[in-house]
Formats: C-alpha cells, structure tokens, sequence
C-alpha cells in the first residue's frame, strides 16, 4: 500500500512537472515568435540587407551553443531572444526578396500553413498514446542528408534539389514538433528553453520550405 502510494506521489509529481515545463515552453515559444515577426517586420521595413549564408551559419550555431550552455541560468533567456531577434533579422530580406519577385502572395499562406501544421502535430503528439521515439533516429539521418544537401545545392543550384531539400525540411520539421512536444509529455524534455528553441528553429523551417514550395510551383514563371 505505502508503495503503491510513493508511486502515486511519483507520478503525479513527474505530470506536474511535464505540465510546467509545457506551459513554460508554450509561453516563451508565443513571446519568442512575436519578438521575432517584430524584428522581422523592422528588418523589412528598414530594407536591411541579408548578412550571408557565411555570417547566417555563424549567427546560428554561435547562439544556439550559447543558448544550450546557458539554459539553465538566466542568461539563457538573454541568448534565447537574442538567437530569435537575430533569425527574425534574417526573415527580413528574404520577405522583401518574395514581395520584389512579385510572390509576396505567398506569405500568408505559409504563416497559414505553418500555424496549422503546428496546431496539428501539437494536437497529435499531447493526445496519442503511440510512442514517437522512432523519431528520433530518422531525425538524425534526415539532419545528416540535409546538411550534405544543402551544402551541395549551395553550388550546384539545381531547381529539382531545392524541391526536393524544400519539402524534406517541411517533413522534417513536423517530426521535430511531434517528438520534441511528446518528450516534453512524458518527461524525455525537462528544459523549457531547451524546448522552446527546438519548436522555434522547426516552425522557422517549415515557413521558409512551405514559403520557397508556394514560390517555385506557384510563379508565373
């Protein structure tokens, strides 16, 4: 009886946490994604210019290290908005560059797009009772093969590879979604800015693979 109760107490406990970190995560990923559309929007509004797949990498991976370090003291935070305010920096130009292709129409039915498939796999992954784990290896093979791919496509720039690179960083990012949100669920994922960086990098990726699919398959040209 005693330990069917400490393991009542247990488990009750591990939900409440599981809980807090969902709600802490949610939390900063909603703030996050609207710091990031602002300095976006700034970026597009001031016509600032791209700094460059170089920079762009070393931005990237730079804050992300220190964000990962950091995320279980409070600078954390500090790197979390600053790695999100500078990807929304990066958003900018390349909006500007769809609204002077003339494929600006495909903005919203990107954000459309990414905001449904989010909903969709948060949905699934906090209601299902199947185990998304397996995940977790095709994830690591597909980051393996889109980061040989994209460096490839950096100078081949074949428009079949793009398509193709386009619509496996979509997929892609809905399996990052679907495990990283379970994880949280079932207690695999204990740090909300861990968390929260992860559901931010993949529905920045999903945006910009649905944006460049609605650009290629739905221009004039």
């Amino acid at each position: 009886m005693n330990d069917r109760t400490v393991a009542q107490g247990r488990s009750q406990e591990s939900l409440l946490t599981s809980n807090l970190v969902l709600r802490n995560t949610y939390l900063l990923l909603s703030i996050t994604l609207v710091w990031s559309a602002v300095i976006a929007a700034v970026s597009m509004a001031m016509n600032m210019p791209h700094p460059g797949i170089i920079i762009t990498l070393i931005g990237f991976y730079g804050l992300l290290f220190l964000t990962e370090k950091n995320r279980n003291n409070s600078k954390g935070l500090f790197f979390t908005f600053l790695f999100t305010g500078f990807l929304g920096y990066t958003l900018g130009p390349i909006l500007n560059a769809y609204v002077g292709a003339g494929h600006g129409w495909a903005i919203a039915p990107a954000l459309g797009g990414t905001a449904l498939t989010f909903m969709g796999c948060s949905a699934y992954a906090l209601t299902t009772k199947r185990d998304l784990s397996f995940l977790g290896g095709m994830i690591m093979a597909g980051f393996i093969v889109l980061l040989a791919g994209t460096i490839a496509n950096i100078f081949l720039q074949m428009p079949i590879l793009t398509v193709a690179l386009s619509g496996m960083f979509a997929l892609f990012s809905t399996a990052v979604i679907l495990l990283t949100t379970q994880s949280i669920i079932r207690g695999g994922e204990t740090n909300y800015i861990s968390a929260t960086i992860s559901l931010y990098v993949s529905i920045y990726n999903l945006f910009l693979s649905l944006l460049q699919l609605l650009g290629l398959f739905g221009g004039d040209d």
